[in-house]
């Protein structure tokens, strides 16, 4: 096996122009004991919205720092090495911007070796290495910890993760093998597959401290001194660190084949085979329950230097400058300047969506919130369950029982409507049909104040039509959620023709304080996100009716990525909301949306498809069997005609949309999707995916990127 002293990574220097380099300078601490502790900041020079990165120039001189401690460490000068970061981070990994931009797989490989080389240099220094993660640690931070010989963290750290698994590649400095090997597989099958998979869940802190990624935690106040007195005392053996999840013998033969194969099995189910890096991530798990680090570490070199090179990270970082910079400014909003100032939000309806804006709006702006229905049994059903819900969060430690008794305060459920008069964002969620949100509309406007901004959840209806019948058009903006409300991080904000810069300026601001990503769309059927769900499920829907047996169609879709099967997501959202959005959509283009009367028919049962534990989809109800019989077709299609089918429906929609300025860019499309849909990061959302398979070409003889999204060639 080379040693990585003998390799030269002297190509790598051209990687570094536009580095931001963190810097590695070093302080001696003399301990209490007398012992003395050279401690390393890593620092990039800049304030704390800039966290430090991993890249080559800095790897380059953390290597330099290390080499000079190895050797006051055997001249017996320094008898221990701490490292830490700046105020509130410790690294953020490698400028993976850069990564994306490799010229080859060899110097991809030079990448993954020289990051082995340097922070498995933390762990041969001659003496005890302490790591003392004082803020965030994601990736390559977080291993620069697992390298060192004790860990201690921060109580109030930002972030603990390998979120790599989410980013199409693996943890590949030393995470994927040193991980399993500190905390026992079952936790390290949480932190660096589990975890991503959810939306790139971090851990706490103190998430990370039970699970025995760190020996000990403290307080953000006295931090540092209680780790390097902590540090004081394991050299001088005053204390004693005990790794109870380490892994030992038995675990290795029995437990972690098992958890495996679980694994495998839960992965398979959940998001099929499409993506990679789940599975290569696996792959190192399991064979580091045996061999030497060096073979670990040998591992991760070939498997992170063959997935930088491929296609599903080159998308995937896309899709992650998408959510990280497009969707934190989002083209189109007006000066912030313009907004309204919101004191008081009105929500029309006490239902269930209804109640779950009530509970977001006081949550994340925490001021008063009103709540009215045409009764007031419906009233108290929506206040009883924003009650229980903030008990709930009170129940789980995220809100004290103060915060929690002030925010049921701010909540007010009433039938009168003159209670409107005084908020300054009224927001519906009623029937969705226009003529009932005009009436709503049309009674609140009397009451509320000329400058107050009215807001629709419509999911497909046009926003202009809902508002025609108002004295004040342009004072109405589309504010369309997604569900769960609560999880789902994007609103499309719809703008009319007639919409003025101060609505859609308050949209925007208001979106932000609830911690929501907006995305400016025209006044269009079904907007973005739910016009393109509804080519997907249309044609899931035409392929059934041709004759297809269901089980094919589900399948047909797998090679998309998407989180949930078509027949999945219709029953998910319910075969009522699907079918009038089909509806909407086939009576706005007849000639490209599929809509059928039996998707009505199914919608009237209380049960339509089978499913299993997983929640995937193993057939039709008996009932549904009914209503299809003799309904369908005998006209079967392929599964590779279906993906086909979508694909092209999909390319030409995208243009199309383009073409007509719902969006500025693809790139907005593609953030919706990403958002509001789940579309997996591995795709890059939509337009990358589709240029790819070639169906880009097939429909309009073009691409949606120029130069194609691809990975690293040869």
């Amino acid at each position: 096996m080379t040693s990585y002293d003998d390799i030269d990574f002297s190509p790598l220097e051209a990687l570094s122009d536009r580095e931001v380099v963190t810097h590695s300078p070093v302080r001696d601490i003399r301990l209490a004991s007398g012992k003395v502790l050279a401690l390393i900041t890593l620092d990039n020079g800049r304030d704390h919205t800039r966290p430090n990165t991993l890249g080559p120039a800095t790897l380059t001189e953390l290597s330099a720092t290390l080499d000079a401690l190895k050797a006051r460490a055997a001249a017996g000068e320094i008898h221990a090495v701490g490292i830490t970061g700046k105020q509130y981070i410790l690294a953020a990994g490698a400028d993976l911007s850069e990564v994306a931009h490799l010229p080859s797989k060899e110097i991809a490989k030079l990448v993954t070796q020289r990051g082995h080389q340097v922070l498995g240099g933390l762990s041969e220094l001659g003496v005890p290495t302490f790591a003392f993660v004082n803020g965030l640690a994601l990736g390559g931070g977080l291993e620069i910890a697992l390298n060192s010989t004790y860990r201690t963290v921060d109580a109030s750290a930002a972030a603990i993760a390998l979120p790599e698994v989410f980013l199409g590649i693996i943890p590949g400095w030393g995470g994927a093998y040193l991980l399993p090997n500190l905390i026992g597989i079952e936790n390290a099958l949480e932190v660096v597959i589990s975890n991503p998979l959810k939306q790139n869940r971090m851990l706490k802190p103190q998430q990370a401290f039970d699970y025995g990624i760190f020996d000990a935690i403290f307080p953000a106040a006295t931090y540092l001194e209680n780790s390097l007195a902590w540090a004081d005392g394991v050299l001088t053996g005053t204390i004693k660190v005990e790794r109870k999840n380490e892994p030992g013998k038995i675990e290795r033969l029995t437990k972690w084949p098992i958890a495996i194969k679980m694994a495998r099995g839960m992965l398979e189910s959940k998001i099929g085979t499409v993506p990679t890096s789940p599975y290569a991530a696996l792959e190192l798990l399991d064979k580091a329950k045996s061999g030497t680090k060096a073979e670990g570490f040998a591992r991760e070199d070939d498997v992170l230097a063959e997935l930088i090179a491929g296609d599903q990270f080159a998308a995937s970082i896309y899709a992650f400058d998408l959510v990280q910079k497009r969707a934190k400014r989002p083209v189109g909003a007006p000066d912030k300047a313009l907004a309204k100032n919101v004191t008081k939000v009105g929500i029309i309806g006490a239902g269930l969506m209804a109640s779950q804006f009530a509970l977001l709006f006081v949550r994340k702006l925490q001021v008063p919130v009103l709540i009215t229905d045409l009764d007031q049994a419906r009233v108290d059903k929506g206040l009883a369950y924003i009650d229980d819900e903030i008990g709930k969060l009170e129940a789980k430690g995220r809100l004290d029982r103060d915060t929690a008794n002030r925010l049921r305060g701010l909540v007010h459920g009433t039938t009168d409507k003159s209670e409107y008069a005084d908020c300054d964002f009224v927001i519906e969620a009623v029937f969705e049909e226009v003529g009932v949100k005009q009436q709503v509309f049309g009674e609140i406007e009397q009451i509320v104040a000329e400058d107050a901004i009215l807001a629709t959840n419509t999911s497909s209806l046009s926003v202009e039509e809902i508002g025609s019948k108002l004295r004040h058009p342009e004072r109405l903006v589309g504010f369309h959620f997604f569900n769960p409300v609560a999880v789902m991080p994007l609103i499309e904000i719809v703008k009319t023709p007639q919409t003025t810069d101060a609505a859609l300026s308050t949209a925007f601001v208001v979106a932000k304080g609830l911690g929501k990503n907006a995305v400016l769309t025209a006044d269009a059927p079904g907007f973005v996100v739910n016009r393109l769900l509804a080519k997907v499920m249309g044609e899931a829907a035409r392929a059934v009716y041709e004759g297809t047996p269901l089980l094919t169609v589900e399948k047909a879709f797998g090679p998309l990525g998407l989180p949930m099967t078509p027949f999945q997501l219709i029953d998910l959202v319910g075969w009522k909301v699907a079918a009038h959005v089909q509806d909407t959509m086939a009576g706005a283009f007849p000639d490209r949306f599929f809509a059928s009367a039996n998707f009505h028919r199914l919608a009237e049962l209380e049960h339509v498809v089978e499913k299993d534990k997983s929640g995937r989809v193993t057939g039709w109800s008996k009932a549904a069997e009914k209503v299809l019989k003799g309904a369908v077709g005998s006209n079967p299609s392929t599964e590779a005609d279906i993906l086909r089918r979508v694909q092209d429906g999909l390319a030409q929609e995208i243009r199309l949309m383009l073409d007509e300025g719902v969006v500025p860019e693809v790139e907005d499309i593609d953030l919706c999707l990403i958002l509001g849909a789940g579309w997996p990061f591995i795709d890059g959302g939509a337009s990358p995916y589709l240029d790819r398979e070639g169906a880009s070409k097939r429909v309009f003889s073009d691409t949606f990127h120029h130069p194609v999204i691809t990975g690293i060639a040869g």
